[in-house]
């Protein structure tokens, strides 16, 4: 993964590999198998590593990117690592402290880029989601503007290479791009991003903005019963990918990224077993036609696996706005 074609330039001049490796899992899943699988994806060629304060694996994810530096596959400036700043730490006194955690799990002197995660503050402290007696999570007002500048510092002090957001929808972009006194606009917004959400609006917004896209659930997610309605459709069943899979000789799934890379979005690709992480790194090998992409924008329905309704309540809810 060393050609310059498989490589983004953000705004701030850093570069993004277009495919990234993605950590989230399930709680119940042991964390032994993120070092494995993060391992894995390194030595398939994987450079890109997106993981966050709130998925908790951050020190498997650290020991893996280590063990991989000292046998000699590569160096640390080689990976291109991701963290996200969780919603309980968006005050702007808070925002290093998540920063510091993360690279002290990790043992790393830097990230390569640091987002904000959610565009919704909770209340701070140790829960990852704090509620109240009722179930409801507690949240805290705060203007996005403060925990931007708080970003901003962070890329000062040269802990964040990089700094963007996450889950943002248009207006919440332009709330940070219009800030008076802005010193780093975000090189990126990373969000839910597949053939039944591609994101056409919220994708031209950001492009004319030289925002880079980067698309997480571009295989339709894990489909996880915490977050995803266990009735939706399961997006790699679709008849239409599987027949450009045939056509093309290849898996729906390395179709469904394909798409993404073609229509200049940076794309993660998650998954814990050996055979599919091997198979994701071959979406550069082949490419779709111009109608092959027609087809796929056809499929879209404005249709997201992970909408957090349990924050539809909070006038910072991003996915109320079409885009």
């Amino acid at each position: 993964m060393n050609s310059e074609h498989q490589y983004v330039q953000l705004s701030d001049g850093h570069f993004i590999p277009r495919l990234g490796f993605g950590t989230y899992k399930l709680k119940e899943v042991p964390n032994s198998k993120t070092v494995e699988a993060t391992k894995i994806a390194i030595e398939a060629g994987f450079r890109h590593i997106d993981c966050a304060y709130v998925y908790q694996v951050e020190e498997e994810v650290g020991l893996a990117v280590r063990s991989k530096i000292e046998d000699g596959t590569v160096k640390r400036e080689d990976i291109f690592y991701t963290s996200k700043l969780w919603s309980t730490f968006h005050h702007p006194n808070l925002v290093q402290s998540c920063l510091e955690r993360s690279l002290k799990k990790l043992r790393f002197d830097y990230v390569d880029l640091y987002l904000i995660h959610f565009p919704i503050a909770m209340k701070p402290g140790e829960e990852l989601y704090p509620k109240d007696e009722n179930g409801k999570i507690i949240y805290d007002s705060l203007d996005l503007c403060a925990t931007w500048e708080a970003m901003e510092k962070c890329k000062d002090a040269g802990l964040a290479k990089s700094i963007g957001v996450s889950n943002f929808n248009r207006r919440q972009l332009e709330m940070i791009l219009n800030k008076p006194g802005l010193k780093y606009k975000p090189v990126c917004n990373q969000v839910e991003c597949h053939v039944y959400h591609n994101q056409r609006k919220l994708l031209d917004f950001c492009k004319s903005k030289d925002i880079v896209l980067v698309a997480y659930g571009a295989l339709g997610t894990q489909r996880y019963k915490e977050w995803v309605d266990q009735n939706s459709p399961v997006l790699l069943d679709d008849p239409v990918l599987g027949a450009l899979a045939k056509k093309h000789k290849r898996s729906p799934a390395l179709i469904a990224l394909r798409y993404q890379l073609q229509r200049g979005v940076v794309v993660l690709a998650q998954s814990l077993k050996e055979n599919e992480i091997k198979e994701n790194i071959q979406v550069f090998d082949f490419e779709l036609t111009e109608e092959d992409m027609k087809v796929l924008d056809g499929l879209n329905r404005n249709f997201r696996y992970v909408a957090m309704q349990s924050m539809s309540d909070h006038p910072n809810y991003p996915f109320a706005d079409e885009y």
